[in-house]
């Protein structure tokens, strides 16, 4: 081999080391620290850069994105005395690599350590119930206290939450506890506050109820009494307006007798005096009519029907027999008035047919005289 080509060669490869230990090429989001003989000399930011070669080298290489930090469980006294198990999350950001390298030796450490003693403070200030009530404020103190503390260190703290706090066994079943009677609780208020309601809801149906079942009854009493009034008016009218003759009236009264007992409740019916009265003056029409044919000879008295006397030829009135006693029942003592007022209204016929026809025997008499 030629001399000369030996020293070239070694020339270009120390050129080539050289250019190599002189480009530095950084990622996007890291950020690396320079030392020129050991001392501090610059940071180096994302892309193409130059340094000395021998003379400067890099010394830290730093993440700038925001990044989460978790920690174990530790465990914290709160103000009534129960000790309680807290991990916490952090969210962090370099923002000065310079002093996140030298400011502190191990920044992760100093973090953890600043969380702990500062929520150690905090919870010690609180009692179980409001700290597990609490986190929005144990958070934003946290975070008041770390941000403070980080920021020469060229650290922001952006978030700190807490991610569980586990209480003592005993305390967590005697929580459940608790949480159960509540829930019992508020059950059997819902139940009661439900039953209240059905019931008044229930007493309003059962009074709307009443009031319209009462007006429905005294609606139909109303008309039922407009229609008897009007019935009764209508009948008054046309007795008037035909002008009827108290004789037809006094008929129609003894037709209406045997209508009074007709009822199955009945147990006492009186006769009342009025009978006499119509069966008197439907005997008398009767005996007028009879008086205006040809006079035919007095007959012999009939014999009495159903306990009742016959009329006379010169139309007396009826009386009912003094043996017949008021102790028959309600039915039987309308059958009997009827059967009376029918006997007496066919004899009064008789009489009236009789006259008319004086060849015609009357009842009661024999075909031989």
């Amino acid at each position: 081999m030629d001399p000369v080509v030996i020293p070239i060669l070694v020339a270009a490869i120390v050129v080539v080391f050289l250019v190599a230990s002189t480009v530095r090429i950084v990622p996007q989001a890291r950020r690396y620290n320079v030392e020129r003989f050991g001392r501090y000399r610059r940071t180096l930011q994302p892309g193409l850069n130059l340094v000395v070669p021998v003379a400067d080298r890099i010394n830290t290489k730093l993440d700038v994105r925001e990044q989460v930090y978790s920690s174990d469980p530790r465990p914290v006294i709160t103000e009534d005395n129960l000790v309680v198990n807290i991990d916490t999350v952090l969210y962090y950001q370099i923002t000065d690599p310079r002093a996140a390298a030298y400011e502190v030796a191990d920044y992760l450490q100093a973090i953890d350590q600043l969380t702990v003693t500062t929520l150690r403070n905090v919870i010690g200030s609180m009692d179980l119930e409001e700290t597990l009530t609490s986190r929005e404020e144990i958070n934003s103190r946290l975070r008041a206290v770390l941000d403070d503390a980080t920021g020469k260190w060229g650290i922001r703290v952006n978030r700190v939450e807490i991610k569980a706090i586990d209480p003592p066994h005993t305390i967590k079943e005697a929580m459940e506890k608790q949480m159960r009677a509540e829930r019992d609780k508020r059950a059997a208020i819902l139940h009661a506050e439900g039953e209240r309601q059905a019931k008044i809801l229930t007493a309003e149906g059962t009074k709307q109820k009443d009031i319209l079942e009462a007006q429905g009854t005294q609606q139909a009493m109303i008309l039922r009494a407009d229609g008897e009034a009007k019935a009764v008016e209508l009948v008054f009218q046309a007795v008037h307006r035909n002008n009827a003759d108290p004789k037809i009236l006094a008929y129609k009264y003894l037709e209406t007798l045997p209508h009074l007992a007709s009822s199955d409740n009945n147990t006492f019916w009186v006769i009342p005096g009025e009978l006499t009265e119509a069966v008197r003056t439907v005997t008398r029409a009767f005996g007028d009519q009879s008086a205006a044919g040809p006079h035919t000879p007095s007959q012999p008295a009939e014999t009495p029907t159903a306990g009742a006397r016959g009329t006379s030829d010169e139309g007396r009135t009826p009386e009912l027999d003094a043996g017949w006693t008021v102790s028959l029942d309600a039915a039987a003592a309308a059958d009997e008035a009827g059967k009376q007022a029918a006997a007496a209204v066919s004899d009064a016929k008789a009489e009236a047919e009789a006259a008319k026809s004086p060849q015609t025997p009357r009842r009661g008499q024999t075909s031989g005289g």
